[in-house]
Order: C-alpha cells, then structure tokens, then sequence
C-alpha cells in the first residue's frame, strides 16, 4: 500500500450556506491528495498526459460522517491498495479534520486512456515499475 498525507484548510467559498463544506468539493480535495501522492512518487499528471496517458474518473465514492466547516485544517490520508493490473487504478481517501477525527471516507477509480487514441489503455510501464518499488503494495 502506498500512502501520503496532505493537508488543506477549507477556504469560505468552498462553504454553504449553513457554514459546511459544500458536498461537491470533496471531489476537488480528493483530486488534490491523489496528485501530491502520485507526486510523492516522484510522478505527475502532467508527465503522464506528456506521455500521451489521461486519468479521467470512472467511479466516485463519497460518504459524510461529520462535516467539515470553514477554516478546519484538513488531513485528507490517500491510498493506493493495490498495483494496477489492467487499464484501472484506485485510490482510496479518509478524511480527518483538526480534532483528528474521521469525517469523511471515499474512493475514486480512474482508468488510464491512451490520449491519441481515446480509448482505455494497460496502465504505463513507468508507473508499474515506480508503485513495485514499494513494498507494501499487494
């Protein structure tokens, strides 16, 4: 399992009106902690898009446990279980707020589509060799 930790502080535009953090913006923060984890791995998405390799979402889980609220430092916990075998990768995400307490959980497939082409392609050499360089992914 690959892991990485990133921080963000919930901004007052990302709120509504009740104060909560809109439910749309989960998406955003997940898609933030899976770049700087792939970055953690010394990968981009803009290297991967050089490449001629896009990571549109295919699948998005979001489930609330507490809300967050405006100006709550979060720790959002992103994983990668398993090394990709075919055209899809998962990352899956907890989030916790200042208190450490778990607030959120979520899951984001994305699948690997060749950008000359438009179609699903094996997931890139280069990144099955950088995530095999760490021990505890299955």
């Amino acid at each position: 399992m690959i892991e990485s930790t990133t921080l963000l502080r919930v901004r007052y535009g990302e709120t509504d009106q009740m104060g909560y953090v809109y439910y749309g913006n989960y998406a955003q923060y997940f898609e933030v902690a899976r770049t700087e984890l792939l970055r953690s791995i010394g990968l981009t998405y803009k290297e991967l898009e050089s490449q001629g390799v896009m990571l549109p979402v295919l699948k998005l889980e979001s489930n609330y446990i507490a809300p967050a609220r405006y100006d709550d430092e979060l720790k959002i916990n992103t994983k990668i279980v398993e090394i990709p075998t075919g055209a899809r990768i998962q990352f899956d995400y907890e989030i916790y707020n200042q208190d450490d307490q778990l607030i959120h959980k979520g899951m984001t497939v994305l699948v690997f589509v060749d950008i000359q082409k438009n179609r699903p392609c094996a997931a890139p050499k280069y990144l099955i060799e950088k995530l095999a360089g760490y021990d505890n992914v299955e």
